[in-house]
């Protein structure tokens, strides 16, 4: 009987000319089923299409900006204040999700103030389906990367990431868990019922209660995979909860009081005609 997986995935997609990887694929996909769903949200409402593009174009730069930031500021702020310059080499990998999360609320408020001239968490409501389920991509890349992956193990489901550095000099040969599945998984699931709370439950007329529900199971998830998932940096191996939970229970709470807030108040309704108008519905 099978007692482990040995994990030899190559993550370069294409290799030459030029390295494409299954990482960034993965970004790619994520963000372009995100922007159908969005698309489909918007008609579904009677939202004009002109909103989508710009939306689009802040959802990317606030992910790959506040990743990026968040991994340099919340992990390796001695490495990197040291050769700021290294901030801009992303392709060395370095990103958090917290801070994607951070700058995407931020652009979010932004892009309400700016363009939609409406509540933000109107937007964050939308948004939040799809975030769920580029997470859930996300992780199916740091699998493809054999990267984030979680303590040694004996269950039949461990693998042996056979192309990490980090797995060849401290795990091996035991297998480990694999955690970017865990997390995938989850999120794939929250993603799942978050669109069913949005098609099937009109949980859009319910202000804050989509973003809540999201950001509560996100990163409840994530905060009790962390027990069995190794550390980012060495500062984090004598820590009682790791800086991935620390950075999580804000988030939690945030989510948690987002869900007592839409059912402390009364619903909106919506008309759905399902069209895109010239100017936006009153």
């Amino acid at each position: 009987m099978l007692s482990y997986i040995t994990w030899n995935f190559n993550p370069d997609l294409i290799s030459s000319p030029i390295t494409i990887r299954w990482y960034g694929l993965m970004f790619a996909i994520g963000f372009f089923i995100g922007y159908q769903i969005v698309s489909r949200m918007f008609r579904h409402e009677g939202m004009p299409s002109r909103w989508l593009d710009l939306l689009l174009l802040w959802m990317v730069g606030a992910t790959i900006i506040g990743a990026r930031l968040g991994h340099v500021v919340f992990y390796e702020w001695d490495k990197y204040s040291q050769n700021p310059i290294e901030i801009l080499y992303i392709w060395n990998g370095g990103l958090a999700s917290h801070g994607g999360t951070i700058a995407l609320i931020i652009a979010m408020l932004l892009f309400s103030w700016i363009t939609v001239k409406r509540n933000p968490v109107w937007i964050c409501d939308r948004v939040i389906v799809p975030i769920a389920l580029v997470a859930g991509l996300i992780r199916l890349g740091n699998l493809a990367n054999s990267e984030i992956f979680g303590h040694a193990t004996t269950m039949p489901w461990g693998f042996k990431f056979v192309r990490s550095a980090e797995w060849v000099n401290e795990f091996a040969p035991a297998a480990c868990h694999p955690t970017q599945i865990y997390e995938a998984l989850c999120y794939f699931a929250i993603f799942a019922l978050l669109m069913w709370m949005y098609w099937r439950r009109n949980a859009g007329e319910r202000k804050g209660l989509l973003t809540g529900t999201g950001l509560f199971l996100i990163f409840t998830s994530r905060f009790f995979i962390e027990f069995v998932k190794n550390v980012q940096v060495d500062f984090e191996r004598n820590m009682t909860l790791d800086m991935g939970q620390w950075l999580s229970l804000p988030f939690m709470a945030i989510g948690l009081a987002l869900i007592i807030y839409a059912f402390a108040s009364k619903p909106f309704q919506l008309s759905y005609p399902d069209k895109f108008p010239d100017k936006p519905q009153k």
